[in-house]
C-alpha cells in the first residue's frame, strides 16, 4: 500500500497534441478514429517518412511502435532529434534512447521546450543527471506526461517547504504523478483537513508533522481524496464502536488507504468477517483493531483467503487467533506451509505466527526453525521429504 506524488515547473503550455494523441490511442475512441482516411491498415502509405527515417537513425524498433503506438509515426510534426538530443544532452547513450523512443514514442510529438522544462523540474529533485537518466529510463511515460507545469512547479516547492526529502517527492513524480496536477491550493487544503482531523482525534500537536509526513510518504494518493470522503469515513468509524485513539490507529496502519473506501464497503467486509468468525461486535472490533486489512480488503477477497487456509487444514479458531496471516496471498501462503514442512513444522497442529509476516521476518524465522533442526538450507525446486 503506498507511493508518493507531484509533478513540476514553469507556465510553458501543456504539449496538447500529445496530450490528446494518448487520449485518441485509448480504446474508447479507436473506433472514432478509425473514421479519418490515415488511420487504414496500409500505413506504409500513410507514415511520416522523416519520422520514421529519423527513429531508424538512432536505432529504434519500427516495428514495436507500430503494433502499440502507430499513430506517432503518421504525425506531420514530430521532434525525433531534438526529443533524442535532449536526452543525450542529460547523460542517456544511445542504447538508452533508442529504449526510451520505443516505449514512448509519444515523447517525439511533445515540443522540445516542454521537454526542457520537464528537465528541469525533475532535475530539481535530483541528486544528479546520473539519477535523472536512471528516472526517465524507468519511468519514461511519466516524464513525458508535460502538462500543468505551473501546477508542478508550485507542488514541488510546497512538498519541499513542508519538510519531504527530494527522494520521496521524486517517487511521487514517476509513481504518483497525478497529484502534481492538482493546483497547489487543493493539495493545501488537503493537509488542512488531515490535520484537523489528526487534532480532533487526540493526536498532539507535537507529533502532527511527524505523522503527516509518514502519512504521505506511505500513501501520496491520500491528497485525491475529498473532504466529505474524510469526515463520512470517521463518522462511520465512530458508529461502529471505535475510540478517537483506536481510529488513529487504524489510519496509521492502513497508511492513509482507509479514505479511499466507501462506507458501504467497509461494511459489507465487517459483516461478511463477523459471519465467517462467527464474533460478537466487540470480538470483531479486537479482530479488526489486530489486522486491520479486515476493513480495506473486498469480501471476494476476504472469502478466497479465508477458504485458502481453511482447504490447507488451518482451523477458523487458528484464523481469528492470528488474523494477519489474512493479509497474505492463497499462493505465499501455500509456499510458506510447504517451506516449513520440510522442516517438519505442522501449521495446522499450531499457532501461525511462524507463518505470519512480512517476507524478511518469515525468512528470519524460517532460518531460527531450520538452526534448531539442523537441516541443510531449503531448496524450493527440489522433491521434499516431509515428515508426517
Amino acid at each position: 500500500m503506498a507511493g508518493m506524488l507531484w509533478k513540476l515547473l514553469m507556465r510553458s503550455q501543456p504539449c496538447k497534441l500529445c496530450s490528446l494523441r494518448k487520449m485518441l490511442s485509448t480504446p474508447q475512441y479507436r473506433s472514432f478514429v478509425s473514421h479519418f482516411p490515415y488511420t487504414t491498415d496500409n500505413q506504409s502509405n500513410k507514415e511520416n517518412q522523416r519520422t520514421v527515417e529519423k527513429l531508424s537513425k538512432f536505432s529504434v524498433d519500427i516495428r514495436k511502435i507500430r503494433r502499440f503506438k502507430g499513430w506517432v509515426l503518421l504525425e506531420n510534426e514530430t521532434y525525433v532529434e531534438e526529443i533524442a538530443n535532449i536526452l543525450l544532452q542529460v547523460g542517456a547513450d544511445e542504447t538508452a534512447v533508442a529504449s526510451i523512443l520505443e516505449r514512448c514514442p509519444e515523447a517525439i510529438v511533445c515540443s522540445p521546450t516542454t521537454v526542457n522544462t520537464q528537465r528541469k523540474l525533475w532535475q530539481s529533485v535530483c541528486k544528479n543527471e546520473e539519477e535523472l537518466v536512471k528516472l526517465i529510463e524507468q519511468f519514461p511515460e511519466s516524464f513525458f506526461t508535460v502538462k500543468h507545469q505551473e501546477n508542478q512547479k508550485l507542488n514541488i516547492q510546497f512538498f519541499q517547504e513542508l519538510g519531504l526529502k527530494n527522494v520521496v517527492i521524486s517517487r511521487f513524480l514517476t509513481t504518483a504523478s497525478s497529484i502534481f496536477h492538482n493546483p497547489i491550493e487543493k493539495n493545501k487544503e488537503m493537509l488542512r483537513i488531515l490535520q484537523e482531523s489528526y487534532l480532533n482525534l487526540g493526536g498532539s500537536e507535537a507529533n502532527m508533522k511527524v505523522w503527516l509526513l509518514k502519512l504521505l510518504s506511505q500513501n501520496p494518493f491520500i491528497l485525491l481524496n475529498s473532504s466529505a470522503a474524510i469526515k463520512e469515513t470517521l463518522e462511520f468509524l465512530q458508529e461502529q464502536g471505535f475510540t478517537n485513539f483506536e481510529i488513529l490507529q487504524l489510519l496509521s496502519k492502513l497508511k492513509g488507504f482507509l479514505f479511499q473506501l466507501c462506507p458501504r464497503s467497509i461494511q459489507n467486509s465487517v459483516s461478511f468477517s463477523k459471519n465467517a468468525f462467527k464474533c460478537t461486535d466487540h470480538d470483531l472490533k479486537q479482530l479488526i483493531l489486530k489486522c486491520p486489512a479486515l476493513l480495506y480488503y473486498s469480501v471476494p477477497v476476504l472469502e478466497e483467503r479465508i477458504q485458502g487456509l481453511l482447504k490447507e487444514g488451518i482451523s477458523v479458531a487458528q484464523i481469528r487467533e492470528t488474523p494477519m496471516v489474512l493479509e497474505l496471498t492463497p499462493q505465499i501462503v501455500q509456499y510458506r506451509i510447504r517451506k516449513l514442512s520440510s522442516l517438519g513444522y505442522r501449521v495446522k497442529d499450531g499457532p501461525l505466527a511462524n507463518l505470519n509476516g512480512t517476507k524478511k521476518e518469515f525468512e528470519t524465522n524460517f532460518g531460527k526453525i531450520q538452526a534448531k533442526k539442523g537441516r541443510p538450507l531449503f531448496n524450493p525446486v527440489a522433491p521434499l521429504n516431509v515428515e508426517e
